[in-house]
């Protein structure tokens, strides 16, 4: 299906609206190289300085396949997406459309003479309906559409695609005015609302309210659209709910040329994607409705509660948290962790019976967790991530550093005949050494030589590797666990014996949403460690 899009001829009739999966530079690539059925990839929104965005919880879900989200405008800056986007290789048939946002019509000014020269067009976020001062703010004015719009115009040679709110009696009258300032296609809609989730009677997103988003809004936006397309001739990019290809026949019907969807690939891991576009577009080309099949509606985001019985102090700034009650988790899944009013963050259980993990303090969340008293109701949920599967005749060599311990002492004792490689600075930070010599061969190094091994726990590996045979180095199977210089070592040390198939690590990545809609913890080679791991294969 071949679409005309402002002198391209594009690979495929779809894109990704704003900050949904294809956040980040690496992941962006891979779209590039392997998706083409994604013909415009759109970015996450950016501003002309760096912006952190909210604390999780970011996104929520309320009901399968609807989700309200609150991430605050997350972005590195104008300058440094400049370089960063700079760095992408753009085939002919795809078209780079940036998303820009500014608190007033001359930052906007400012964020688009940076980007032009790296985009093929520019999206304004004139409504993203829940930072303060942005987004829907302004795009609810259509005097400030209009000037925002011609400003940018004026400034730049490139196309223009105003973003409009649904969240307005007169979308046309936006509409209208987005095309007296100049713009060449206008993309409807951005999400609804802003909406309200709770849980265990407390607001889950941080920031109170967000973005609804998810099949639910399909009949605003096709509404939205159809207004639109009545008013203006130009382009249309439309949003909002599609998850199947009958949606997409629709939005077509409605007006639209290119077709975004977002909140479907909620959970997918990127083969997954990759695959469901195909199958769209072979829906759209056959006349069937099978691509729909492949949406995960049967992601659980729904926190549990658990109560804190003990927390044990390993040194100043780790502890241990044990809790009342099992959690259903397999080895190299994870969970989130939510204190409300405080965030979440995901952890590797250390045990599943009862539920326990370790905290070393690096926030502001894992401070508030180092200080928790017995008595504490927490909230789970998950599990998220590919659990390990090693073949059964395989030797497991587990190498942790960290908190990474947590996330290889279930593969030891669930699988066996394994060994386990951890390193700290110093034996003070060591933990739960026994239990893991219950169930596996445990190899200690500390940098000061105060516990095992005097150095890092890479020289033992390399020691334990040079005197296996040929023959035993053949059956290993290598899970990799900590902060990303020990884990980019270990990894150096493995590829000198055995082959990268062998191999798999799992890295300290920020992880925010963990179900790889946010894309915080892409990975440099474009997967998403939240769906695609926590444990990926060596390259």
């Amino acid at each position: 299906m071949n679409t005309e899009f402002f002198g391209k001829t594009l690979s495929g009739p779809f894109t990704i609206p704003s900050g949904i999966v294809t956040t980040a530079t690496s992941i962006i690539q891979y779209f590039f190289d392997h998706v083409p059925q994604v013909g415009v990839i759109t970015t996450k929104s950016i501003g002309l300085e760096p912006r952190e965005g909210n604390r999780e919880p970011i996104y929520s879900q309320y009901a399968p396949g609807c989700f309200v989200n609150a991430v605050g405008l997350t972005n590195p800056g104008a300058q440094a997406s400049l370089e960063l986007l700079g760095a992408l290789s753009i085939p002919a048939d795809r078209f780079l459309l940036t998303s820009i946002f500014g608190g007033s019509v001359e930052e906007f000014v400012a964020v688009a003479k940076i980007l032009a020269p790296v985009s093929d067009g520019l999206e304004l976020n004139l409504s993203c309906p829940h930072a303060s001062g942005y987004g829907m703010a302004m795009g609810q004015d259509p005097d400030l559409v209009k000037e925002i719009t011609a400003a940018v115009k004026a400034v730049v040679d490139i196309p223009i695609i105003p973003k409009l709110t649904p969240n307005t009696n007169d979308i046309a009258s936006i509409a209208q005015a987005a095309i007296a300032g100049g713009a060449d296609g206008v993309c409807a809609i951005n999400t609804a609302g802003p909406g309200y989730t709770s849980a265990h009677g407390q607001p889950v997103l941080s920031n109170g309210a967000g973005g609804m988003s998810g099949k639910g809004v399909l009949p605003i936006g096709l509404k939205c659209v159809r207004e639109v397309a009545a008013v203006t001739d130009a382009p249309i990019i439309a949003c909002g709910g599609v998850s199947s290809a009958d949606d997409v026949r629709a939005y077509l019907d409605a007006g639209a040329a290119v077709i975004g969807v977002g909140s479907s690939l909620t959970g997918l891991t990127t083969d997954e994607i990759a695959h469901y576009f195909q199958t769209l577009s072979n829906d759209l080309d056959s006349g069937t409705n099978r691509a729909e099949s492949q949406v995960r509606y049967d992601i659980d985001m729904n926190f549990r509660p658990v109560t804190l019985v003990k927390n044990e102090t390993v040194c100043h700034d780790i502890c241990l948290l044990a809790f009342d009650q099992k959690i259903n988790i397999q080895a190299g899944e994870f969970i989130f962790l939510w204190i409300p009013g405080v965030g979440e963050k995901p952890f590797s259980a250390l045990t599943d019976d009862p539920f326990s993990l370790v905290v070393i303090d690096v926030g502001h969340f894992t401070h508030a967790l180092m200080e928790l008293t017995p008595g504490t109701v927490a909230y789970v949920r998950g599990p998220h991530g590919i659990p390990a599967a090693p073949a059964e005749d395989a030797t497991i060599m587990a190498v942790a550093g960290g908190t990474g311990l947590a996330a290889v002492y279930q593969l030891a004792r669930d699988f066996g005949n394994a060994e386990v490689f951890t390193g700290a600075r110093t034996a003070e930070r060591l933990y739960y050494l026994d239990e893991c010599r219950r169930v596996a061969k445990v190899h200690v190094a500390t940098d000061d030589g105060s516990a095992g091994f005097h150095g890092v726990v890479t020289e033992l590996l390399r020691e334990r590797l040079q005197a296996m045979s040929e023959q035993e180095r053949e059956k290993l199977v290598f899970y990799n666990c900590g902060p990303q210089p020990m884990v980019h070592a270990a990894i150096a040390v493995q590829r000198e014996f055995c082959g990268a198939h062998q191999i798999y690590s799992a890295i300290d990545y920020l992880t925010k949403c963990g179900v790889g809609i946010c894309g915080a913890c892409a990975t440099p080679d474009g997967l998403r460690l939240c769906v695609d791991g926590p444990f990926l294969e060596a390259q």
